[in-house]
């Protein structure tokens, strides 16, 4: 994913996630970024991204936010 593309994932997850949460979301974006510019990151990170940021969101737009993110993996060759 390009860095504009990044901006736009982050954008779309930070209008997601509950109130006061918006931080924790950001930290664990961004490193999960910093790790696919590094060519690092992995199906381990994804696994641990995945439970991380349900329990950030808000309730009634994780249907929305798991329909993006599948597409998003599906990029890496993840289904």
């Amino acid at each position: 994913m390009d860095k504009q593309g990044q901006e736009m994932f982050l954008d779309f997850i930070l209008q997601r996630v509950q109130e006061g949460k918006e931080a924790e979301a950001k930290e664990i974006l961004l490193e999960n970024f910093k790790k696919q510019n590094e060519g690092t990151f992995s199906m381990d990170d994804i696994q641990q991204f995945v439970p991380k940021m349900i329990s950030l969101l808000k309730p009634e737009k994780l249907d929305e936010v798991q329909a993006v993110v599948k597409q998003f993996s599906g990029n890496f060759g993840i289904k």
